[in-house]
């Protein structure tokens, strides 16, 4: 045996004996590398679910404070439900991301020609990706409205076919419940369009018709007294934001003169507070005699069978 095998017997030996050392050394490095990413992220999701901003977006946050929802134990629950949603995609994809590198590390320190793999996971994963390009549009989405903040758990909203309450927002889907108590589970990816009713403020809407020969100005008076009157009393101060309006007449319809009363109202209360006013303007309509619009009827005279 010559002297340049035995030196080439004695590398690979102590490669062979060095091998699983390096190995363990790269799978300790991951799992180090995981607990503190992890850590990190973990620093990250504690802080945006109790509010704080980081140092850079500080002065985004400071030009646009006056706009932003007033904080309530229900924003800060949907805060909390988002940054932990996030922090748990975070976490997923960096441990795929650093076991999938040490996996690759490992496979080459045992000698394994990754190119083929690399190449063969590449044809793969093009597959998998049109085979699955529904389920990757629904996670997108799904992300996208949830670091958008477009709804949370809790919000009225109107989906397209589906309106109701969110009960549950997923990355995949989101699960409403509507007024009948039908249960709705929508795929994020289907989801073009969204209607909010319960984000920030809301506002009661009244289009009451009224006779033809009624006074405006007597039927605006009438109905602005209705609404300050109940907007004054105690029980309705935190669900009536601003003063009542009466914006007028809105339509000349068949059925009379249809009169707009317009209430500023916090968040899911604009329901509560339109039924309310509607009972109050009824009552003070009879109490004035005002009448509420009808149809007009013409008599027209019968023409007999020819």
């Amino acid at each position: 045996m010559t002297l340049s095998s035995t030196s080439a017997v004695s590398r690979r030996a102590l490669e062979l004996a060095t091998t699983p050392a390096r190995i363990a050394l790269i799978v300790l490095l991951a799992l180090v590398l995981r607990v503190l990413v992890n850590r990190a992220i973990r620093r990250l999701v504690t802080g945006a679910a109790e509010g704080s901003v980081p140092v850079v977006l500080r002065p985004l946050h400071d030009r646009t404070k006056g706009r932003l929802l007033e904080a309530t134990p229900l924003t800060s629950e949907r805060r909390r439900q988002r940054a932990e949603t996030i922090g748990s995609v975070l976490r997923s994809s960096a441990a795929l991301v650093i076991f999938t590198v040490a996996g690759a590390m490992v496979l080459a320190e045992l000698g394994f020609d990754l190119a083929p793999v690399l190449a063969s996971a590449g044809i793969v994963g093009v597959a998998v990706g049109f085979g699955a390009q529904n389920l990757i549009k629904d996670f997108l989405n799904g992300m996208f409205m949830i670091l958008e903040d477009q709804y949370g758990v809790g919000d009225v909203i109107d989906a397209g076919e589906a309106t109701g309450t969110v009960e549950a927002v997923g990355l995949r889907t989101t699960r409403l419940r509507d007024v009948a108590g039908t249960v709705w589970h929508i795929r994020n990816g289907e989801i073009v369009r969204i209607g909010n009713k319960s984000q920030g403020w809301a506002r009661a809407v009244l289009d009451i018709a009224v006779a033809w020969d009624s006074d405006v100005d007597q039927v605006r008076n009438v109905m602005k007294a209705a609404a300050d009157g109940m907007a004054a009393e105690e029980e309705w101060a935190t669900s009536i934001t601003e003063a009542p309006e009466v914006w007028g007449v809105e339509d000349l319809g068949s059925s009379g003169l249809v009169v707009r009363l317009a209430v500023k109202t916090a968040p899911l209360e604009q329901w509560k507070v339109a039924r309310e006013l509607r009972e109050r303007v009824k009552v003070a309509f009879d109490r004035e005699g005002i009448q509420i619009g009808l149809p007009s009827v013409r008599n027209v005279e019968s023409t007999p069978p020819s």
